[in-house]
């Protein structure tokens, strides 16, 4: 098929920049990761395009095709989540080259140079590898090659964390370690049940093989049990909050953005195109249930917090539970509705939460501290932070004209489609508790600034979380440009069709 390779290089160019930036070393490594981003991204962007002019694309990998070899497929909804990843991934690059470069997240206990270089070291091929990692996951369309994905994102996401190199961190690491080992064998045994059954990997022939069943059941519950964790849902989000509070702030924001959304990408493609839909009522409404959950008890915790990072890392999971909402809501006739609104808070998210992330990086850099009240005065100090600060908490608030605010809308209407009134009431009442934790980062922003007046973080940092942070709001401006992509070319199962 015309532009098939587009697919392959998708996956191939971070793969190659993440080589090259092992054998650079520390020095050239940056280098390696400044000239891969961009032309990732370009890849994504071709793959796109070609997408929204021609419909799905498929790629049969070594010319074998399904069920001897494995497919790669780019439609609407993977192109968008290959976009998301391009455009997060390049100004994390572009902030980590300054990041890394001569300090370790602001704490003097790593400052030390031989540290530094170590840190350097690895951060890029580990990065560029999760990203091609997450490239395949994105793509593929055999459900064991996906597991191989979901491995290599796993171990790549918790070496990042654990380069911080400090107790806490390492704890996290190790404990994010375990977890995700016990969600991908869940998923594995899931996957093992359904091959024992029906002889086939590959999606599209599972999709056709399942029917309503006791092994259709254990398929779904292990499968995902094992994504639920991987995803930080509530209650199994025990390990993201430190994760995410303690890596190194260009791995805070990756995690938050891009890792978290592939567990989900994949929850969303079993229950909306694979497994059969007579039998999913009731799992949905669990994932709902648990989504709305994840709502309201991470917002609490946000509220409770001291540190920017960790408030920020809890209103993940907080923001988490709205993309979970489309399980019960893709069971109704607003589904498609439904689907559009969790694309587009996918991408909204992603975007506002790791310009948050860089700004408490930022914050770190500068003041060697991320306290509430150390942010006191910020918006005099450094002002490019504090407005990156307040440009993202606008689009996680919901407001307009900011991408969030039109994902939210999108759900909040598939919800009143559906008569789903009690979706609509967690909805609005994570938006109030959204606006608690909110405005005690910003009114420490705008409070008077103490005496000392630290120099600012570099604007090789400030300037990409800022980027991010406006991209949030531009995507609320004009939200038909993600969904016009995902109308164009439409997950091949109909995803988003609703209840019969």
């Amino acid at each position: 098929m015309t532009g098939a390779p587009l697919v392959a290089w998708s996956i191939l160019v971070p793969l190659a920049g993440a080589v090259a930036a092992l054998v650079a070393g520390p020095r050239g490594g940056r280098w390696a990761g400044l000239l891969t981003a961009p032309l990732a991204l370009a890849a994504h962007l071709g793959l796109a395009a070609q997408v929204r002019a021609g419909g799905p694309v498929r790629h049969l990998v070594g010319g074998w095709g399904a069920p001897l070899g494995i497919d790669l497929l780019a439609d609407g909804l993977s192109a968008l989540m290959l976009l998301m990843t391009g455009v997060v991934g390049l100004l994390v690059t572009i902030y980590a080259f300054a990041y890394f470069e001569d300090h370790g997240d602001g704490r003097g206990d790593v400052a030390a140079r031989g540290d530094a270089v170590r840190r350097r070291l690895l951060f890029w091929p580990l990065w560029l590898f999760l990203w091609a990692a997450l490239a395949a996951l994105f793509l593929t369309r055999d459900v064991f090659n996906v597991y191989v994905t979901l491995e290599l994102v796993g171990l790549s996401a918790v070496a990042l964390v654990a380069l911080a190199d400090e107790p806490a961190a390492l704890s996290a690491a190790a404990r994010y370690l375990v977890l995700a080992l016990l969600g991908s064998l869940a998923y594995l045994l899931g996957v093992g049940l359904a091959y024992a059954g029906h002889a086939t990997l590959d999606a599209d022939g599972l999709r056709a093989a399942l029917r309503p069943g006791l092994l259709t059941a254990a398929v779904a519950a292990l499968v995902g049990a094992g994504l639920c964790v991987k995803a930080a849902i509530f209650p199994l989000h025990g390990w993201l909050p430190p994760a995410h509070g303690g890596a190194p702030s260009p791995v805070s924001a990756v995690l938050s953005a891009l890792v978290v959304k592939a567990s989900f990408y994949l929850l969303l493609r079993w229950w909306g195109e694979i497994l059969p839909g007579d039998g999913l009522a009731a799992s949905s409404a669990l994932l709902g249930t648990m989504g709305a959950l994840a709502i309201l008890w991470g917002s609490i915790q946000a509220l409770r917090q001291e540190r920017l990072k960790q408030v920020i890392a809890y209103s993940t999971v907080a923001q988490l539970g709205y993309l979970f909402l489309w399980f019960p809501l893709s069971r109704h006739l607003g589904a498609a509705t439904a689907l559009q609104g969790a694309a587009l808070f996918a991408l909204a998210h992603a975007l506002a939460k790791a310009g948050l992330f860089l700004a408490a990086g930022s914050v770190l850099h500068a003041l060697h501290r991320d306290d509430l009240d150390a942010l006191r005065g910020l918006g005099t100090r450094q002002p490019l932070t504090a407005a990156t600060l307040a440009l993202g908490t606008v689009s996680i608030l919901a407001l307009p004209p900011s991408g969030g605010f039109a994902a939210k809308w999108l759900l909040l209407s598939a919800a009143l489609q559906a008569g789903a009134w009690w979706w609509v009431a967690v909805m609005l009442a994570g938006g109030l508790l959204a606006a608690g934790y909110s405005f005690r980062v910003l009114e420490r922003i705008i409070s008077p600034a103490p005496d000392e007046s630290p120099a600012p973080a570099p604007a090789a940092m400030a300037l990409p979380a800022f980027a991010l942070a406006v991209a949030a709001l531009a995507l609320g401006m004009a939200p038909w440009l993600p969904l016009e992509l995902l109308a164009a070319a439409p997950p091949l199962a109909g995803l988003g069709r609703g209840a019969p």
